[in-house]
């Protein structure tokens, strides 16, 4: 895609897998998904993220959740692919896959399990971008990988051409404002942030790429409008909004389950609420959320006045 740097821009949320009874990816749903995101005015799609539980897609999931993106988007949006590995060969035989499948860019993070050192981070951005013909997004996410790409090494790899972008979900304001500091103007830095999308905006965040968004694409699009033209009391109310929105990760016991299960949990139930799935299964070994907790999620959404689709 030419130019993509220049169309990453905007909200392009990480979206979820949606599974059947049978844990494999349920194509009906994830049609229903791309469509109302498309509809609601997104920017771009990221498939294979972390809300899409890419730790724990196997090759026939991760394939058919691809093509079944890169089909329905038909060239409307960039669709941006997750190659997520511990380390470079796993990598670029993921990228190549995706980019067989027609994705127009792939997000890679450090590798991961064998803490390497800032050079060997940059070492494997080199070798993954020599290996395909596609663009690479960084993708800044230490709490997942324990290793962060720190704006010295951001910097390294937009100056070398590496990476065209960058997603952040350090959660580290701090450091998102240096790494805007230290890269060229035009070098697109999104913030994976769901609480303080609007303030990242206001610091220079190119696009958001909210996991929320799954939920309520249309709440982020406001934000970001409402951010990008000035209009801060507008951008700030919807935050507040949303913020109130994403308590419903707080909702399942976490004496019971996971970090992970509950919040992947959470939005894929409210999805299913809403009807934009068909149900909230995650992926093996998450456990579900219990009934309890679902009709607490509704109860959230009716609040917000978040009702079916459609």
């Amino acid at each position: 895609m030419p130019d993509l740097a220049a169309r990453l821009r905007g909200v392009i949320p990480p979206l979820v897998t949606p599974l059947d009874a049978d844990g494999e990816v349920d194509v009906g749903s994830l049609r229903r998904l791309l469509a109302v995101q498309l509809s609601a005015g997104v920017h771009g799609v990221f498939l294979g993220g972390s809300t899409g539980e890419v730790a724990l897609l196997d090759t026939e999931q991760r394939r058919t959740a691809v093509e079944v993106a890169v089909s329905e988007v038909a060239g409307a949006v960039p669709v941006l692919v997750g190659a997520v590995d511990t380390g470079t060969r796993r990598v670029i035989e993921q990228a190549r896959g995706a980019q067989a499948l027609g994705a127009d860019a792939v997000v890679v993070t450090a590798p991961f399990y064998v803490h390497p050192h800032p050079d060997e981070i940059v070492q494997h951005y080199r070798l993954v971008r020599a290996a395909i013909d596609l663009p690479v997004v960084g993708y800044d996410i230490p709490s997942a990988v324990g290793a962060r790409l720190t704006p010295e090494v951001v910097a390294t790899l937009a100056r070398e051409r590496l990476v065209v972008a960058l997603k952040d979900s350090s959660g580290d304001l701090a450091g998102f404002r240096e790494t805007l500091r230290r890269v060229p103007t035009e070098f697109p830095v999104l913030t994976g942030s769901e609480l303080v999308a609007d303030v990242a905006v206001r610091l220079g965040a190119a696009g958001l790429v909210p996991g929320l968004g799954n939920v309520d694409p249309d709440g982020y699009l406001r934000l970001w409008h409402a951010a990008r033209a000035g209009d801060l009391t507008s951008a700030g109310a919807e935050q507040d909004r949303l913020a109130r929105l994403y308590a419903i990760t707080q909702i399942p016991d976490r004496r019971r389950i996971g970090e992970t299960a509950a919040a992947l949990g959470a939005f894929k139930a409210a999805m299913a609420l809403r009807g934009i799935i068909a149900h909230g299964r995650t992926n093996l070994p998450l456990l579900p959320l219990d009934d309890t907790e679902v009709k607490s999620i509704a109860e959230v959404l009716d609040e917000l006045e978040l009702g079916p689709v459609g």
